[in-house]
């Protein structure tokens, strides 16, 4: 093995190894589907005779103790240290009853002959750089690996309990020891005809005998999805073409000689001639069909070599997973069949080396070759600062995510209502609070994050006529703005504020847009030359600096202002008195009236900007969650203010999640579409029949994906993150502290 992954597998034969991600094909829409298989058939294809591959489908056990440890959130000794456990028991609970002790991985080995190994690694260059190609054009992540790669994949087949492979190429020469030694195990007994044994475990190598007249593609995926520690590899070798015709209509002409001796046969019998036997017949049919193929489609012939590789601490489990196996292929009408006194040869076949010691092979053409599907479902499962976002319903894997990776991390919860939009909401909440340093701010129009906020010793605005928690509107701070000039944007603030306060169909006459410009700039001088918090403006000052121009379109906003100033709505008419820089912070609006409900939630998205510009040269993210998200579309101001956050939010660090009922609600106009246009993570929950229809369409859903979000229960649908779809269940279990304060039922509630 050498570092760039180049190994010499025997004199003059050389390989490389490809790693790829799984895609989702199995919810994919049929004319996907399609394309995939098309681009694959063009990928056995582009293989000539001089080239041997081999897909190898690896399903490990990792260690279950450390693999758990890695989902613990540690105590930090403060108030939520008991919600840090349980929400780390829920996690490692998901854990046990997923897959997600079980590594799955995927990789293409292909192999040449050549002189030296500066050739093969010209050649190897080349032809992993196009394989590469066709993966990406399926939409498949996939990389060349390394020499440290490969051998760490190697180890991890000879020590399937996980084992962690130490090696560096530095230690080669002082050692005296080759690549061999560090991947080696303990032991290696090949005395049975069936059954062999590798360091303490037992393995058995099996073949698929293909005889089913007609293959599906979900074959493979079967396989795969068994729970047992398992190795499928595929060996593939193409047949030159001009070859393979020749051999086909040497085998026509002998099945022709065939033919015409059992006529004479018949003629001397004196029977009629045209009385054939029934396998000369198919077998004369199938051949002519085969060289059809070849002549007249895109359609090559290749050597198939399937091997199943089993191994297990025991023998009786080892017989369980060769039987749970064939199980697997009898479904396919095809025989699984032990190896005979070939376990050795079977288990170097079934290492991701690019060799092929079985010679028991099955002829089959591109699109019978393609039939064996190497995808099935995507997972996401990021490392990192990922955080848990449910349980894959297809795989049963967890879903972790780190939205911050995306290319744009704003998110929609869309769902009818019950579904577990705010659970949803409410969970992120807790895993957000729980594993990261970042801020939270809360939109809550229905009061119902109060319990969760409390708990977590955040702090909930009351904003009412009758509340003593006030917030000034006018509230800036000197990053508010990218420009050197943060009173631009606040005064954009201000006109949309006014522009509520006027009311009228046609909005704000271009002097009243002046008038006020100019007040804004007055009202914020003392501020700006001498920033403590007591020379910062309130309404009653932008109120008194419109009645001193004199000027009658002044004198119109001011008295519009009145109400609001010095009237019995004047709530937003002082100096804000509540903790804002809490790192959890909920605006609860739901005694708002009419009136002040559009101006208190115009209000909230300008405080969240405010907060989402400080944090940001602090090198920090703040999350924002908009429960009933249609509430803030159906006025023009806050529907631009929503809209422009969607759009600026990522530049400053902001990360926004709205939740509403309608997907309705998102198409009202132009502007407001791009809020869904702009959101790379949206979960989808139980959705209306028309509603259903609408995401169909605008989200290239597939009639299986949809079949998840038709009368789905609470917390079950769809999760779209970038390009991957996948279904998820995210039950919380109802006797722990953090359903009881995230949970929104009425019974429920007045339980706590």
């Amino acid at each position: 093995m050498y570092p760039d992954g180049v190994c010499r597998v025997s004199p003059g034969v050389f390989s490389k190894c490809i790693e790829f991600a799984d895609i989702s094909y199995q919810l994919a829409q049929p004319d996907t589907q399609t394309a995939i298989f098309e681009k694959l058939c063009d990928l056995y294809n582009y293989v000539d005779a001089s080239i041997h591959i081999q897909f190898s489908f690896l399903n490990r056990k990792v260690d279950p103790v450390q693999y758990a440890k890695s989902f613990e959130i540690a105590p930090q000794g403060d108030d939520f240290d008991d919600i840090r456990a349980e929400y780390t028991g829920i996690l490692q609970k998901q854990l046990a009853n997923g897959n997600n002790g079980m590594v799955k991985t995927k990789y293409l080995t292909f192999t040449i002959e050549a002189e030296s190994v500066k050739a093969a690694r010209a050649r190897l260059k080349r032809i992993g750089f196009d394989l590469l190609g066709y993966f990406k054009s399926m939409g498949a992540v996939a990389h060349v690996m390394d020499g440290w790669e490969r051998l760490n994949l190697l180890h991890g087949v000879y020590h399937p309990d996980g084992e962690i492979f130490n090696f560096d190429w530095k230690w080669l020469a002082p050692s005296g020891l080759s690549t061999k030694d560090f991947i080696a195990p303990s032991s290696l007994c090949f005395g049975n005809a069936k059954t062999f044994g590798m360091g303490g475990k037992y393995g058995a190598v099996s073949f698929l005998q293909i005889l089913s007249p007609e293959l599906s593609d979900e074959m493979l995926a079967d396989f795969l999805n068994t729970e047992s520690g398992v190795l499928v590899n595929l060996h593939v070798q193409a047949i030159e073409q001009t070859k393979a015709i020749k051999t086909i209509k040497r085998k026509i002409t002998d099945l022709d000689a065939m033919k015409i001796a059992e006529q004479k046969k018949a003629v001397r019998s004196g029977y009629d001639m045209d009385i054939l036997p029934s396998d000369l017949a198919t077998y004369g049919e199938d051949a002519k069909k085969l060289l059809t193929k070849l002549q007249t489609r895109n359609e090559r012939l290749f050597q198939l070599t399937f091997l199943v590789l089993n191994v297990a601490d025991t023998k009786q489990k080892l017989n369980n997973d060769v039987f749970q196996a064939a199980g697997v292929a009898q479904k396919h009408n095809c025989p699984l069949v032990r190896l005979d006194y070939q376990q050795e040869q079977g288990l170097a076949s079934s290492l991701p080396l690019g060799v092929n010691q079985i010679k028991i092979q099955r002829s089959l053409t591109t699109s019978s070759v393609a039939v064996f599907v190497p995808f099935v479902t995507q997972e996401l499962f990021q490392g990192g600062a990922a955080m848990y976002y449910g349980i894959n319903a297809k795989s049963r894997n967890m879903i972790m995510l780190d939205r911050k990776q995306a290319r744009c991390p704003n998110a929609l919860k869309l769902g009818t209502p019950g579904s577990g939009k705010s659970m949803s909401c409410k969970s992120e909440i807790v895993s957000v609070f729980l594993t990261t340093p970042d801020d939270i701010f809360i939109s809550d129009p229905e009061a119902e994050y109060y319990p969760l906020v409390k708990r977590l010793h955040g702090q909930v605005i009351r904003l009412s006529p009758t509340s003593k928690d006030f917030v000034n509107p006018l509230d800036i701070n000197l990053n508010y703005s990218e420009d050197d000039n943060p009173l631009a944007l606040k005064s954009d603030f201000v006109l949309s504020f006014c522009e509520l306060v006027m009311g009228g169909k046609n909005g704000l006459e271009a002097i009243e847009k002046t008038v006020i410009d100019r007040a804004v700039q007055v009202i914020y001088r003392p501020y700006l030359a001498d920033p403590r918090p007591e020379n910062m403006p309130i309404l009653s000052d932008l109120h008194k600096a419109l009645l001193d121009q004199h000027v009658p379109e002044a004198d119109r906003v001011a008295q519009a202002l009145d109400l609001y100033v010095s009237g019995s709505l004047n709530v937003f008419n002082h100096r804000t008195n509540v903790d804002i820089g809490n790192r959890l912070v909920s605006f609860d609006i739901k005694e708002l009236g009419k009136q002040l409900k559009k101006l208190g939630m115009l209000i909230v998205q300008d405080q969240i900007w405010g907060r989402v510009t400080a944090n940001r040269s602090q090198g920090k993210a703040t999350w924002y969650f908009a429960d009933e998200f249609h509430l803030l579309l159906k006025e023009e101001q806050t529907a631009a203010y929503s809209a422009e956050i969607w759009k600026r939010f990522r530049k400053w660090g902001g990360i926004p999640t709205g939740a509403t009922q309608n997907v309705k609600d998102l198409l009202s106009s132009p502007e407001i579409e791009n809020i869904l246009e702009n959101s790379d993570f949206i979960t989808l929950l139980n959705q209306a029949s028309g509603d259903r229809k609408i995401l169909a369409e605008r989200l290239n859903l597939s009639t299986e994906q949809q079949k998840y979000i038709d009368n789905s229960e609470p917390g079950e649908g769809l999760l779209i993150f970038e390009n991957v779809v996948l279904p998820f269940t995210n039950p919380i279990p109802h006797n722990t502290q953090l359903y009881k304060i995230m949970t929104t039922r009425l019974n429920e509630v007045a339980g706590v």
